[in-house]
């Protein structure tokens, strides 16, 4: 195996972010020529844009779950607010259920079919490796992390299937676990709950609180609370 110095790694990783840096510059002016940056960076010209496609919008809609599960970094949630926004939480719940549902699918088959080199390509050796630590104390610890918010979803799928677990436990669980997390998100953002003003706004500010303290208190202590799962799933078995 290639062991890189420090000094080749700092001149690789420069290189990726300089190839990002020029395709989004690049990506910038091809929207500007065309007259879809003013649609990009307008949310209310994008919703209606989007809602301008009709069935297509849907259908573009379905496929970012879809790609977010299986190949695009894009944190479900962020999705589900933005079909929220366009289509309401119900319309935006289903589509939302019917990409991820099937990402997640694919994802599963990704791992079963290709194995551990593909699954450590996509998300990384030390990720694969501690995630499959996690899965091998058993079903229920799976379910579990399905429904917790802070595990990675799209990981574990992949993961998944690198296990003996079934097609059809993996497909019940995510037929229980997904639309609970989907629908809470759509609802509870949409405003229909709790409002965008007057005592909505304090309790929003409340959940603003507690969602950075817990990120901080996380990320802090991340290897103290994966230690105290893994014995809790070990237990539950």
């Amino acid at each position: 195996m290639e062991t890189l110095t420090k000094k080749q790694k700092i001149l690789r990783t420069s290189l990726v972010i300089l190839i990002v840096l020029a395709f989004l510059v690049a990506m910038y002016f091809v929207l500007v020529a065309t007259g879809w940056w003013e649609y990009v960076n307008s949310v209310e010209k994008l919703k209606n844009l989007i809602l301008d496609l009709g069935f297509y919008g849907r259908a573009v809609f379905v496929i970012f779950q879809f790609l977010q599960v299986t190949f695009i970094p894009i944190p479900s949630p962020i999705l589900v607010v933005a079909g929220t926004l366009i289509y309401g939480p119900f319309q935006a719940g289903l589509l939302s259920l019917a990409g991820i549902l099937l990402g997640s699918a694919v994802a599963f088959a990704i791992g079963r079919s290709f194995g551990k080199k593909i699954v450590v390509f996509m998300v990384g050796k030390e990720s694969c490796e501690k995630w499959t630590r996690f899965l091998s104390n058993g079903k229920y610890s799976f379910v579990l992390m399905m429904l917790l918010p802070f595990f990675p979803d799209d990981i574990l799928c992949l993961v998944a299937g690198l296990t003996d677990m079934s097609w059809t436990f993996f497909m019940a669980t995510q037929l229980i676990t997904r639309p609970i997390g989907i629908f809470l998100t759509s609802y509870f953002t949409s405003g229909q709950i709790i409002p965008y003003h007057g005592w909505g706004l304090v309790v929003w500010g409340l959940f603003f609180i507690f969602a950075v303290t817990s990120i901080y208190l996380s990320s802090k202590y991340k290897p103290q609370i994966e230690s105290y799962l893994n014995r809790l799933f070990k237990h539950k078995q």
